[in-house]
C-alpha cells in the first residue's frame, strides 16, 4: 500500500527528521563546486542545509505534495517528483544524499541502480534510513491492535528495514564500494506529550490505518498507546525506539 503524505504534519509535528539529518549532511561534507541529489528530499528543509555549502541541488521526492511544499519553501532550489526506485537523471551528480527515505522504498536494487546510473564514477552515495528493528515496539503493537479486532495486516508494511549486511551486500553488487557503515539505536522524543505516538502513527502508519473509519482508527491508535506505554512513555513524552543505518558508499 502507498504512503498518503501530508507535508505541514510532517513539518510540525516530525520536524526531528530532518533536524536528526543534519548529522547525515555533515557526513556528506558537501563542497562548493558539486552538484547533488537529494533523494527522497521531502519538503526540501535539508536540500537547502546542504545548498549553504555552495553546491547545486536537485530535490527528487515520490510524493507530489511534499515537492509542492518544498517549492513553496525554497524557491531558488530545483525540486522534481520522482520515483526513487526507477528515477533517471539527464545528467551525472558527484553525490546522492538522502535521509530517511531509502526505507520508504522496498525495492532496493532498483534504487542501487538508478543511484548508479544517476552518480559519475568516483561519486559518493551517502545515506541514513531505518536499520533492522527500528520501532519494533510500535509496529508490533500496531498489527497486534488491527488483528485484535479482526483486521488482517497482510500486505500492509511499507517499510524495508535491512542490517548492514543486507544492505551493502546490495550496494557491492550494485557496483558500490562501502566505505563506512553504522547501525546503530536513537532512541527519537515525540512532541506534544500524549499526543505524540499518534503524531507518529498518523504521520507514517497510514497504511496500516488506511480504511478504518475515524472511530475505530482512534481506537486503535489508543490500542497501541496501551499496549507500548510502559516501555516508551516516559516523564511524560513517547520515545519511539528508533534504529538507523547509516553509510557512505563509492560508485566504482
Amino acid at each position: 500500500m502507498s504512503q498518503a503524505w501530508n507535508p505541514l504534519h510532517y513539518d510540525h509535528k516530525l520536524g526531528f527528521v530532518s533536524e536528526y539529518g543534519k548529522d547525515v549532511v555533515s557526513l556528506l561534507n558537501p563542497r562548493p563546486d558539486e552538484k547533488i541529489l537529494d533523494l527522497g528530499c521531502g519538503t526540501g528543509d535539508l536540500s537547502f542545509e546542504i545548498s549553504k555549502s555552495g553546491a547545486a541541488v536537485v530535490g527528487i521526492d515520490f510524493s507530489e505534495a511534499m515537492i509542492v511544499l518544498a517549492r513553496q519553501k525554497y524557491a531558488d532550489l530545483q525540486f522534481w517528483v520522482a520515483n526513487g526506485e526507477t528515477f533517471r537523471t539527464p545528467e551525472r551528480f558527484d553525490a546522492i544524499f538522502s535521509n530517511a527515505a531509502l526505507h520508504w522504498m522496498t525495492h532496493p536494487e532498483l534504487v542501487i541502480r538508478s543511484v548508479g546510473l544517476a552518480l559519475k564514477r568516483g561519486g559518493r552515495f551517502v545515506a541514513e534510513l531505518g536499520g533492522k528493528g527500528v520501532a519494533d515496539t510500535v509496529i508490533n503493537a500496531l498489527e497486534m491492535a488491527l488483528k485484535e479486532r479482526g483486521v488482517s495486516v497482510a500486505g500492509k508494511n511499507p517499510w524495508y528495514f535491512p542490517s548492514i549486511g543486507e544492505y551493502s551486500t546490495l550496494l557491492d553488487a550494485g557496483g558500490f564500494r562501502t566505505t563506512y557503515a553504522v547501525h546503530f539505536d536513537r532512541p527519537t522524543p515525540m512532541e506534544d506529550g500524549d499526543d505524540g505516538l499518534n503524531h507518529w502513527l498518523n504521520g507514517f502508519a497510514g497504511s496500516y490505518l488506511q480504511g478504518l473509519d475515524p472511530s475505530a482508527k482512534l481506537e486503535v491508535m489508543d490500542r497501541v498507546a496501551q499496549l507500548t506505554r510502559p516501555k516508551l512513555y516516559h516523564n511524560g513524552q513517547w520515545v519511539i525506539d528508533y534504529k538507523r543505518l547509516r553509510f557512505v558508499a563509492i560508485r566504482e
